[in-house]
């Protein structure tokens, strides 16, 4: 299983983020980031603020490479909310030296995953939203995507493979920031599936 994500699909969340008028980028995070509803997001030490980006994910159910935007849903199987946890610190100074995000995007428990829910929805008419501790940090809807999921999808496949299993994040909106040890995550598609995850400091490092 693979996990290709988007940024910068929000306009709204590329300007907090100071990116506004950018071109949206790819990157992947590895499958040892996913977790499950009840799982804790660990908090690696020394890395700065951990932030969250609730997200749209859909899944793959067919072989699908060069497709075009009106043939992409059919090769859609699933959609759930996930959270795009980001080591934002480790982020921003691989964005300001022009290296590569995936140590901010790829630690251990860095993608927290809901269930699999049956594609009978628009997928550009869903509400996602988060909340830390009960303090709803971000409340948006998918049809303020830059680019929709179809167009997402055939834009994906024009230049990388996605089998059966692999995911699609589409972007987060507004609102996101950082989370703590000890706060409990609500992350949802309101209405269809809820992701419960609380968040949890990890061991010190220990030495060879």
């Amino acid at each position: 299983m693979k996990i290709l994500c988007i940024g910068r699909n929000y306009a709204k969340h590329a300007a907090e983020m100071g990116t506004a008028g950018k071109l949206p980028v790819w990157f992947w995070k590895p499958d040892s980031a996913v977790i499950g509803d009840g799982d804790p997001v660990v908090l690696p030490p020394g890395i700065g603020e951990v932030h969250h980006e609730v997200e749209l994910a859909v899944r793959f159910g067919m072989p699908a490479r060069r497709l075009s935007a009106g043939d992409a849903l059919r090769h859609l199987d699933a959609f759930t909310v996930a959270v795009d946890v980001t080591a934002r610190d480790l982020q921003a100074a691989a964005k300001a030296a022009g290296e590569p995000w995936a140590m901010a995007k790829g630690f251990d428990t860095f993608l927290p995953l809901g269930a699999p829910q049956p594609l009978d929805v628009d997928l550009q008419e869903l509400r996602l939203r988060l909340a830390l501790d009960g303090e709803v940090r971000q409340d948006g809807s998918t049809v303020d995507m830059v680019r929709s999921v179809p167009r997402l999808v055939a834009e994906a496949t024009a230049w990388t493979t996605m089998r059966p299993g692999d995911w699609l994040l589409t972007g987060t909106p507004e609102g996101v920031g950082p989370m703590r040890a000890g706060q409990k995550m609500l992350a949802e598609v309101v209405g269809h599936v809820a992701l419960r995850t609380p968040v949890v400091d990890g061991p010190a490092a220990t030495g060879p």
